[in-house]
């Protein structure tokens, strides 16, 4: 892990050590304000004793973020426009992460210390989104370019519809066990069961599913906010050290092998499919060996790209026989292609089973440059279970006690949890971030809908309110911190 350091700079030893620091630092954070919202049902039910619950989730989100995987990693990076990613230097990439995190980090902790229940999420996809649109403000780049737009609205849509169906299949699952079960004491708040029946916890099966449906929240939520993370670490390192960083080192040779024989299939399929194709990527139109030497992302440029590509891989069977720079240059290629086939892939020129391909194709190539090393998943399941057993209490007096009007029942506890975890474990399999905290909050406002306890009208407009502003703060902090650092620093 620590070979990377050596004949680096002092100073880019410094400044790399800051900014995965804070990364860190953000991810710590989000542990304690988003762990309310694992914990909030199981504390007010009674299931669990605070301390128990709060240092099982830790323990749960450390093991979410360890075998959570990379694809919303790569979502959240991929928000930015590849000709950022491919061009960011030393100093571009310490202004892009320093600024979005700053933004980022402000947001949730006004909003932790206020005791709502903001999204980590929502606050990042907005700083990322900020960085985006300053960058395309200070460079020759259009607005419509200065953020990857369909990645963006992919996420949104899962950002908007998931606290949606958090708050109606929630409710509906309150719905069916009252009508399961009308007479059940899982029907009863923990007032209710203690003087009724003198008893403090829940009964063992409701009691059984409350915990287990809090680990569940608790791993997902560390398998998806952890990701944001290890995106953000990978930034950091591309951005400051991308010899070391822009390619796999430890790829092995037949994953060498399997990204050039990704290009041979992909310019085999452009060939295949040449005639719908041909005016949108210029294809047979320019020479095939020559590139320009400002080089930028262009479908019309794909033919030299991949000849280009080949030629660097050709007898190659590991990245480290190659120069710093022309790893660097691999890994432009790469993206470029990546994001050329992305944009052919939604074309309405090609039959599905096409497309279909495509997608295989683009997965193979891009195996050895979207990877994650283990040190920094290590780091940051760390970071977040350690911040998820601090500082919980603020928003966990907010979920438990004050959305709803009247106590929370075990029933209404078990329809949230389980909703919240079955919910995120989904957009984890898509690849889609999604916040916890919102899903898991309209669970819990679903449910007493649905057990006619009403909602404090207070609170909601105050929760409605930081979801509303969320996205707009964070990007314009992320965007004046961005301009701010890139005119008094960088120019």
């Amino acid at each position: 892990m620590l070979s990377f350091f050596a004949g680096l700079d002092a100073w880019l030893v410094v400044s790399l050590v800051v900014a995965v620091t804070f990364v860190l630092a953000f991810e710590f954070i989000n542990g304690f304000h988003d762990t309310a919202n694992a914990v909030a049902t199981v504390i007010y039910t009674k299931a669990m004793t605070p301390n128990l619950a709060v240092f099982s989730s830790g323990v749960f989100n450390f093991l979410g973020v360890l075998l959570g995987g990379v694809g919303v990693a790569y979502a959240i990076v991929h928000l930015l426009p590849v000709e950022l990613l491919i061009n960011v230097d030393t100093g571009q990439g310490l202004a892009m992460v320093f600024s979005l995190l700053a933004g980022a980090i402000i947001w949730n902790l006004g909003t932790w210390y206020f005791g709502i229940p903001a999204s980590s999420s929502h606050t990042l996809i907005g700083s990322i989104l900020g960085v985006g649109l300053a960058n395309a403000m200070l460079t020759d780049i259009t607005v419509a370019d200065g953020v990857n737009w369909q990645k963006a609205s992919d996420i949104g849509l899962s950002l908007l519809l998931s606290p949606v169906a958090g708050f109606a299949v929630a409710a509906l699952l309150l719905l069916g066990l009252k009508l399961w079960k009308p007479d059940s004491t899982m029907h009863s708040s923990p007032e209710q069961r203690a003087e009724e029946k003198g008893k403090k916890h829940p009964p063992f099966w409701n009691r059984l599913v409350l915990v287990a449906s809090a680990m569940g929240v608790s791993f997902v939520h560390g398998s998806n906010d952890g990701q944001k993370g290890i995106g953000l670490i990978m930034l950091v390192l591309i951005g400051i050290v991308p010899a070391q960083f822009a390619l796999d080192l430890d790829s092995t040779t037949y994953e060498i092998a399997r990204t050039r024989d990704a290009a041979v299939h992909l310019s085999e399929f452009y060939q295949r499919n040449s005639v719908p194709l041909a005016e949108y990527l210029a294809l047979g139109k320019a020479s095939s060996s020559e590139l320009p030497k400002e080089f930028h992302c262009d479908p019309k440029q794909t033919e030299a790209t991949l000849s280009t590509l080949l030629s660097r891989l050709n007898g190659i069977n590991s990245y480290s026989e190659l120069p710093d720079g022309t790893r660097v240059e691999i890994r432009r290629y790469l993206l470029c292609l990546d994001d050329a086939a992305r944009k052919v892939g939604k074309l309405d020129l090609l039959p599905a089973r096409e497309k279909r391909d495509l997608e295989k194709l683009r997965k193979d190539l891009t195996a050895t440059t979207e990877y994650v090393p283990f040190w920094v998943i290590i780091a940051v399941a760390l970071a977040l279970g350690l911040g998820t057993m601090v500082g919980w209490k603020r928003v966990v007096l907010t979920v438990g006690e004050k959305i709803g009007r009247g106590g929370m029942t075990y029933a209404q506890g078990m329809s949230a949890q389980v909703t919240a975890a079955v919910a995120i474990g989904m957009a984890n399999v898509f690849s889609l971030p999604v916040s916890t905290t919102h899903v898991l909050s309209s669970g819990v406002a679903g449910t007493m809908v649905a057990n006619r306890s009403g909602l404090q009208a207070g609170t909601v407009r105050t929760i409605l309110l930081a979801w509303a502003l969320t996205l707009p703060a964070a990007m314009t902090l992320a965007a004046g911190f961005y301009l701010l650092v890139n005119i008094v620093f960088l120019r």
